[in-house]
C-alpha cells in the first residue's frame, strides 16, 4: 500500500485533492507552537489554500512541539514529509479528503531548543502562531497578569538560556533578533480565549519583563499581538479514520485529521512584519475582533460547556448524542437566547440567535463523533472564559442566569467523579484534586464548589446566582439529573 509522502503525491486517487504546488520552493515564514489537530484543520488548511492559489510560498509553517507528548507527532509527520490528510465529514455521511502541504518542518524543542530559537530568529520568520490551550498562557483570569506558575516557566526564569517553555524560547529568539537588527515578529494566538492577542501579550511581555526589562521594552515596540476568533470542531482522530483512508483511497496516512465542514477565522489586521493574504482564502481580516469573538466564545464554546456535563452524567458518549436529548437541547437553546445573546455586541449583517442555531446544527453532526470527554477536559480553564463572563454581565445588569447556574451545578456534580449510573468519571483538569475535594463537601456545604476564588472569582457573593445554583445542585442530588433538567425555569 502507498505511504503518504512527497514521492507518492502524484499516485493518489483523483477523489483526494493533493497539493500540486512545488513544495520545494516554499520558505518558512511562520513558526507554529502546538501542532495539534485544530491547527492542522484550521490555520494550516488556510495556508494550503493560499499556496494552491499560487500565493503564500513565503509562508510555509515550521511546527514546534514543546511537550513530551509532541515527539510522536513529530516523528510520524517527518516520515510523511509533513503531509497529512484533512477529512471533512458532512452530516449526510459523505467525506471530502484533502492532503495538506503547508507544513514544512516540525522541530521538537526538548531535543534541540537552540534550533527552535534560531528558526524564530531567522530573517524569514515573521509570525509565531500558537495553539497552546487556554491554560498554556499562565495569565490570571481575574487580574490579567502573568503568573509564572509552572515548573517549566520557573526554571526558565532562573536560567541564562531559558528553553523549557515557549516563553523562554521566544525570549531567546527576541534577544537574537534585537542583536541582529531584524526587528520583531507577530505573536498570533489561535486559542479559544477572549482577547487572545491581549492574553498572549501579557504572557510574553510578562515573562520578558521578569528576565530583562530593556528587552521587554524593545518587544513592546517591535512585536504585535493581534486578537483573533477561530472556530472549527476538530475531534481526536481514531483508528477507524485511518482505516477509512486506507480502504477507500488506497494509501496509508498515520496522522490524518477529521473535522466538520464549518470553519471561521476572524483576525485583527495588526502585523509587525507583513502577513499572508489571508482574506483571499476566506479569513475575515477586520479592525476589531471583539464582537465576533464574544459571539463565538459565548455561543459556541459556551454551548459546549452547557451540554457536556449533563450529557456525561446521563451516560452519553458524544456531543451529537447529548443534543439529541430534548431536555439538554432545551437547556442549550435557553442558554443561547435568554442569557448569552443579550450580552453580545451587534455585528452588521449577523443575527446572533441564528448563529446560535447554526452552532446547534453543527454540534448535532453525527459523523463528527466528538467525544464529550474532550469537551469536559480542563474545565477550570474553560468555564471562567466561556460561561462566567455571561453570568457576570447578566447579573450586573440585574438579570438572572438560571441556565449558567445549572451548567456550573452539573460541573460540580460531574466533579464528584461518578455519573448517574454510578460509573466512574475521569476528571481531567489541572485543578483536579482541589475540584474533587470541594465536590466531596458540597452535599453538606452547597456552595463549597463555587467558593474557589481562583476559578470563580466572587460569583459566590451573588445571591441570585447562589440561589439558582444551589436549587439545581440540590435537585440533582435529590431527584437526579433528568428531573433537575426538567425543573429548570422556562422563562
Amino acid at each position: 500500500m502507498l505511504s503518504l509522502n512527497n514521492a507518492n503525491l502524484g499516485a493518489l486517487p483523483p477523489n483526494v485533492s493533493a497539493p500540486m504546488y512545488d513544495r520545494a520552493q516554499r520558505r518558512t515564514g511562520i513558526v507554529h507552537v502546538g501542532v495539534g489537530h485544530f491547527h492542522r484543520s484550521h490555520e494550516a488548511m488556510y495556508l494550503d489554500r493560499l499556496m494552491r492559489n499560487g500565493d503564500g510560498a513565503d509562508w510555509a509553517v515550521c511546527g514546534v512541539g514543546v511537550l513530551q507528548s509532541d515527539s510522536d507527532g513529530r516523528d510520524i509527520l517527518r516520515e510523511q514529509d509533513y503531509l497529512y490528510t484533512l477529512m471533512v465529514k458532512e452530516p449526510d455521511g459523505t467525506r471530502e479528503s484533502t492532503v495538506i502541504g503547508s507544513l514544512n518542518e516540525y522541530l521538537y524543542a526538548p531535543d534541540d531548543p537552540l534550533r527552535v530559537v534560531q528558526q524564530i530568529a531567522h530573517p524569514d520568520t515573521r509570525i509565531v502562531s500558537l495553539t497552546i490551550t487556554e491554560g498554556g498562557y499562565a495569565v490570571s483570569d481575574t487580574t490579567g497578569k502573568f503568573l509564572a506558575n509552572t515548573p517549566a516557566i520557573q526554571a526558565d526564569l532562573r536560567s541564562e538560556t531559558p528553553s523549557q517553555s515557549v516563553f523562554g524560547l521566544l525570549f531567546q529568539a527576541a534577544q537574537l533578533r534585537k542583536q541582529r537588527g531584524l526587528g520583531g515578529v507577530t505573536i498570533m494566538s489561535c486559542d479559544n480565549i477572549q482577547g487572545n492577542g491581549a492574553v498572549a501579550r501579557a504572557a510574553f511581555l510578562g515573562f520578558a519583563d521578569a528576565k530583562d526589562s530593556n528587552l521587554c521594552n524593545w518587544m513592546q515596540r517591535e512585536f504585535t499581538f493581534p486578537n483573533s476568533m477561530v472556530d472549527r470542531v476538530t475531534p481526536r482522530t481514531t483508528d477507524l479514520d485511518s482505516d477509512y483512508i486506507a480502504q477507500t483511497y488506497g494509501y496509508r496516512d498515520r496522522s490524518p485529521v477529521t473535522c466538520e465542514p464549518f470553519h471561521q477565522w476572524v483576525l485583527e489586521d495588526s502585523f509587525a512584519a507583513g502577513r499572508p493574504a489571508f482574506e483571499d482564502v476566506g479569513v475575515e481580516v477586520v479592525h476589531d475582533v471583539e464582537p465576533y469573538e464574544l459571539m463565538k466564545l459565548r455561543l459556541a464554546n459556551g454551548t459546549h460547556q452547557a451540554l457536556c456535563y449533563f450529557g456525561s452524567l446521563l451516560g452519553y458518549t458524544y456531543v451529537h448524542e447529548a443534543l439529541e436529548d430534548p431536555d439538554i437541547r432545551n437547556l442549550v437553546i435557553r442558554y443561547i437566547d435568554k442569557e448569552a445573546v443579550p450580552t453580545l455586541q451587534p455585528i452588521a449583517g449577523t443575527d446572533p440567535r441564528q448563529y446560535g442555531r447554526t452552532v446547534v446544527d453543527r454540534f448535532s453532526n453525527p459523523t463528527i463523533q466528538d467525544a464529550l470527554t474532550r469537551i469536559c477536559a480542563d474545565t477550570s480553564d474553560r468555564i471562567p472564559k466561556f460561561l462566567l463572563p455571561v453570568a457576570r454581565e447578566r447579573l450586573a445588569a440585574g438579570g438572572r442566569v438560571p441556565m449558567c447556574a445549572a451548567v456550573v451545578a452539573a460541573w460540580a456534580r460531574y466533579a464528584e467523579g461518578t455519573d448517574e449510573r454510578g460509573q466512574p468519571i475521569n476528571v481531567v483538569d489541572r485543578r483536579r484534586e482541589e475540584l474533587m475535594a470541594a465536590a466531596r463537601w458540597q452535599r453538606s456545604v452547597p456552595t463549597a464548589f463555587i467558593e474557589n476564588r481562583s476559578v470563580f472569582g466572587d460569583i459566590a457573593a451573588s445571591k441570585a446566582f447562589v440561589e439558582d445554583y444551589t436549587r439545581v445542585l440540590e435537585n440533582i442530588q435529590a431527584t437526579g439529573v433528568r428531573a433537575a433538567l426538567r425543573d429548570l425555569p422556562i422563562g
